[in-house]
């Protein structure tokens, strides 16, 4: 399980981490939504790979039969690996490259608020807000969890798809 674990792991945070990459130079460009669209996609194309990690687990090494929790052992093991590489991608990123990203965004959120018709004491809590967020993003730890936050849903969601849909079934 180690070894088909780790390679998928890191096919799939590879996938994720190159998006994330070829993405940021053009975040200026991507506006609203489609930088998010983008990188829910490669997440989504990433966690793909678990349903084929776990058939080839299933099929070499447990001889066809895959109970339901060992399939979802695999994948989850699949998304650690995978999530720790886009968390080390995006660190290297933000410390490196894009350090302002906090203040950018919570200024992109004020902007769409007011875009909304936000106005008065509705548009400052919302100023104050990402203003506390932005704040908080500064702390590695808080940085760190909330990057791993971003895959994990989706990576979750292909662990226990692919277990269920590759489970034995009792005939």
């Amino acid at each position: 399980m180690r070894k088909i674990s780790l390679t998928f792991g890191l096919i799939a945070g590879a996938v994720m981490s190159a998006m994330l990459a070829i993405t940021i130079p053009f975040q200026d460009q991507l506006k609203g939504n489609a930088g998010m669209a983008v990188g829910y996609a490669s997440m989504i194309a990433a966690s793909l790979l678990i349903y084929f990690a776990v058939r080839q687990y299933r099929d070499t090494v447990r001889d066809g039969q895959l109970p339901f929790w060992d399939g979802v052992k695999v994948g989850l093991a699949i998304s650690a690996t995978a999530i720790v590489c886009y968390v080390i991608t995006w660190e290297i990123i933000y410390y490196n490259f894009f350090p302002d990203f906090a203040d950018r965004f919570a200024a992109e959120a004020v902007a769409q608020a007011k875009a909304s018709g936000m106005t008065g004491a509705e548009l400052a809590k919302k100023t104050a807000e990402m203003a506390k967020y932005a704040e908080m993003y500064k702390n590695p730890l808080v940085n760190i969890a909330l990057t791993m936050l971003e895959p994990m849903p989706v990576m979750l969601l292909g662990s226990g798809i692919s277990a269920w849909v590759l489970r034995e079934r009792k005939a």
